[in-house]
C-alpha cells in the first residue's frame, strides 16, 4: 500500500498526505502480456520490457516462449541480439548460453580441465501464452502459480469477432483507467459521434475492483455507422428512449467494458485492456487489449462490416490517446497533480490504483 485511503475531498488530485498517484507504479505481481504471441516467430527472439526492465522472449523450434532477463550475465550486452537453438538463448558477442530456467549452461571457450564452471546465469521470468498475447509475471516468482490469471470467456466464444489493441501511449497507466472509466468524456468523441448524452446509474467497489453502470441519450447528430454496425442503429425517438447499459470495471491491475444492448442477455461489446509501463518512471505505457464484438445474425456481414468498425473505434481511440497524452503533458509541465476531481467513481478508482499500485523510486 502506497498512502491512505484518498478521502472524499474533490479538489486534489492527490492524497492528503500529499501522495501522488502518478508516482505509483504497477504492482509487479501479477500476470501481463507483453507481446503479441504472433509477433515472436520460431527460433526468434524478442525484445520487451516492463517498467524499464529488459526482457527477452525467445521461443524455440517446439514453439514454446519463455521469458529471460535481457542482459548477459558475462558482459551485460542485450540476449535478444543472440541465437535462439536447441539448448536455449545464445549470447551474440562470446556465446554464453541459457536454458529456459536462466541458467547458463555452455560456455564456448571454457574447458572443464580449467577446473572452472559457468558462472550464475540470468532472471527467468513465469511465461504462458493466452488469448494471443504472451504473457510474463514480473514480480516475485513464487507467487506466479496462486495469481489468478485473466480469466476472458468471451475471446474464445464463436460467438464474437475480435479486434485486437496494440498501442503505445505516452501517459501514466493510471490516467487510461480514468480516460475509459469516466464516460463524461464523450463530449471528446462529438466529431464522431454527435450529442451522446452520459447517463450515470450506479457505482460499486471492492477490495480489489470499482465498477460503474451508464446508459446513453442521443441528443443531437446521427448516428455513426461504425457505431452502428457494432450495438444496432438507433432511429430518434427510438434513441432517446432506449436504456442500453454499459459496466465499466477496473479490477487491478486489469480493465474491461461491457455493453449490452436493451433486452440482451449477452453483451454486444466486450473490452478488455492492461496497461503495461515500459520506462522505470512509468511516463509511457503499451496498451495491450481485446475488442469482442457480437456477430450479427447473417453469416459472415461482419467481416463485410469489420472495415468500418475498425474505422470507427480507430477514430475514437486515437482521440482518447491524444486526450490522455495532453494529461501528462500538463503533469510533467506543472510538475505534479493539480487535478480538480468530482466525479465519485473516479475518486473510488483513484483509491484503488493507489492501494494496489508500489512507490516509484525517486
Amino acid at each position: 500500500m502506497v498512502g491512505a485511503p484518498l478521502g472524499d475531498s474533490p479538489q486534489e488530485g492527490r492524497q492528503a498526505n500529499g501522495f501522488d498517484l502518478r508516482r505509483a507504479g504497477l504492482h509487479p505481481d501479477f500476470w501481463y502480456p507483453v507481446a503479441r504471441s504472433d509477433s515472436l516467430k520460431r527460433n526468434k527472439a524478442l525484445a520487451v520490457r516492463f517498467a524499464g526492465e529488459p526482457i527477452v522472449l525467445a521461443r524455440g523450434e517446439d514453439g514454446l516462449c519463455f521469458a529471460l532477463e535481457d542482459r548477459c550475465a558475462h558482459r551485460q550486452v542485450p540476449l535478444h541480439l543472440g541465437v535462439v537453438c536447441k539448448e536455449g538463448l545464445k549470447c551474440g558477442y562470446h556465446g554464453w548460453t541459457y536454458d529456459a530456467d536462466g541458467r547458463c549452461t555452455n560456455i564456448p571457450y571454457l574447458r572443464a580441465s580449467d577446473g572452472s564452471r559457468c558462472p550464475n546465469g540470468v532472471r527467468s521470468y513465469p511465461c504462458r501464452e493466452a488469448y494471443g498475447f504472451i504473457f510474463v509475471f514480473p514480480g516475485d516468482a513464487a507467487k506466479a502459480p496462486t495469481t489468478a490469471f485473466p480469466d476472458i470467456p468471451t475471446h474464445s466464444d464463436p460467438r464474437y469477432k475480435v479486434r485486437y489493441l496494440d498501442r503505445q501511449v505516452d501517459c501514466h497507466y493510471s490516467f487510461m483507467h480514468e480516460n475509459l472509466m469516466d464516460m463524461n468524456h464523450q463530449f471528446l468523441h462529438r466529431r464522431l459521434m454527435g450529442g451522446i448524452k452520459t447517463i450515470y446509474l450506479d457505482r460499486r467497489r471492492g477490495e480489489n475492483w470499482v465498477e460503474v453502470d451508464y446508459s446513453f441519450g442521443r441528443v443531437s447528430g446521427k448516428q455513426n455507422w461504425g457505431e452502428w454496425f457494432i450495438i444496432g442503429k438507433r432511429h430518434g425517438k427510438q434513441a432517446r428512449q432506449r436504456r442500453d447499459l454499459m459496466t465499466i470495471r477496473t479490477e487491478y491491475p486489469y480493465q474491461g467494458l461491457k455493453f449490452w444492448v436493451e433486452g440482451s442477455d449477452e453483451p454486444a461489446l466486450d473490452l478488455w485492456n492492461c496497461y503495461i509501463p515500459l520506462d522505470k518512471e512509468q511516463r509511457t505505457n503499451h496498451t495491450f487489449g481485446m475488442m469482442m464484438i457480437q456477430r450479427p445474425p447473417i453469416p459472415g456481414l461482419i467481416n463485410l462490416l469489420w472495415p468500418f468498425i475498425v474505422w470507427f473505434t480507430e477514430g475514437i481511440f486515437k482521440e482518447d490517446r491524444q486526450i490522455v497524452e495532453l494529461e501528462q503533458k500538463a503533469y510533467d509541465a506543472q510538475g505534479g497533480d493539480r487535478n480538480q476531481e468530482i466525479f465519485p467513481i473516479i475518486l473510488d478508482l483513484r483509491e484503488l490504483l493507489a492501494r494496489g499500485g508500489v512507490p516509484l523510486d525517486r
